[in-house]
């Protein structure tokens, strides 16, 4: 949700060699484009707190380009509603944790 100004962008995953060629021109990104991590940190905090928010509802920064501003709800990418796309995330995020989400389906047994 937006852009937050951290070193990310300079030693993140994937930089490797071309980090010499990065480095200098997202230090510049990080200055012009970037929010604080802090601020950057809003709008998930934001959904997982307000109590305005419903389900389904996506949130990011107001300003141009939902790259920096306050919390706000925006639209979302297609590929965030491709069904295709939402099982390789589920099936990756189940190869990566090592726990199978299917179990969370199961019915919740009343508290009374």
């Amino acid at each position: 949700p937006g852009y937050a100004s951290t070193n990310l962008q300079t030693n993140g995953p994937g930089i490797g060699a071309l980090g010499v060629v990065v480095k200098p021109f997202m230090k510049v990104a990080n200055v012009f484009l970037g929010q604080s991590d802090a601020k950057g940190a809003l709008p998930s905090l934001y959904a997982a707190t307000a109590s305005d928010v419903k389900g389904n509802d996506y949130f990011g920064p107001d300003g141009i380009g939902e790259q920096r501003g306050h919390p706000t709800r925006v639209g979302r990418a297609a590929r965030a509603s491709d069904p295709a796309v939402a099982e390789k995330l589920w099936e990756v995020s189940e190869e990566l944790t090592g726990v199978e989400f299917g179990a969370l389906d199961a019915p919740v047994a009343s508290a009374t």
